[in-house]
C-alpha cells in the first residue's frame, strides 16, 4: 500500500479569512496515512478435470473483511459448490488429490449443520446459459488464523463441484464430483 499524504488547512484557510502572507505560508502539520483498499493474498488458476483452462479464484482481504473473487468458464449452467480444500494439488481427473474440504477447527460440515461449518465451506454459485460465472464471494473469516490454515505448508486448492452443496451433510454436502480445480498460491506477506 502506498502511504496518502494529508494536509491539515490552518484554521485562517478554513475559515477563509487569511491575510495574503498567512495563505502563502507552509502548512504546520503533514501526516502520513496508510491507505487501505484491496489486497490480493492469493490466486488460483483452475482447470477442468479434461485440462482445459476454466478461469481463476483471488483470494482478497478487503479492510478487516475478506472475499474470494471468481471468473469461471467452461462449467455446466446451474448452481454448484465452490470450496477450498485442504491440499494445494490438482491431479485430474477427479481432483482428489486435494484431499477433503479446509477444516482446521474439526467442525462438521455446513453452515446448517449444528456443529459446523468448514472455514472451506463457501456459499453456492450460479453458473450461466453460457456456461460461465463472474462473481464476488464475502467471506467471514477471522484473520490471519484463516489465511495462515489456507497457506500452510501443503498449500489449498479452490474447488468446483458438479452440484449444488446443501450447506449440512457431511463431509461435503452431497454436492457431487469435482469438476474444477485451482492451486491457491500466495500472492503476498
Amino acid at each position: 500500500m502506498r502511504p496518502l499524504t494529508i494536509t491539515l488547512l490552518s484554521s485562517c484557510l478554513a475559515a477563509a479569512a487569511c491575510s495574503p502572507e498567512q495563505a502563502e505560508a507552509p502548512a504546520e502539520n503533514t501526516e502520513q496515512v496508510a491507505e487501505t483498499g484491496p489486497e490480493v493474498l492469493g490466486e488460483a488458476n483452475l482447470s477442468l478435470a479434461d485440462g482445459s483452462e476454466a478461469g481463476s479464484a483471488s483470494l482478497i482481504q478487503n479492510g478487516e473483511g475478506f472475499e474470494m473473487r471468481i471468473s469461471l468458464t467452461g462449467l455446466e449452467p446451474g448452481e454448484h459448490a465452490f470450496h477450498i480444500h485442504t491440499t494445494g494439488l490438482c491431479e485430474g481427473p477427479d481432483f482428489t488429490s486435494a484431499g477433503g474440504h479446509l477444516n482446521p477447527q474439526g467442525n462438521t460440515h455446513g453452515s446448517l449443520s449444528e456443529g459446523g461449518r468448514h472455514l472451506g465451506d463457501l456459499p453456492n454459485i450460479t453458473v450461466g446459459e453460457d456456461g460461465s460465472v463472474t462473481q464476488t464471494i464475502a467471506l467471514d473469516w477471522a484473520g490471519p488464523d484463516s489465511t495462515s490454515a489456507i497457506f500452510d505448508a501443503d498449500g489449498s486448492a479452490v474447488m468446483v463441484h458438479e452440484g449444488p452443496d446443501d450447506y449440512m451433510t457431511d463431509p461435503a454436502g452431497a454436492a457431487g464430483s469435482r469438476v474444477a480445480c485451482g492451486i491457491l498460491t500466495q500472492t503476498t506477506g
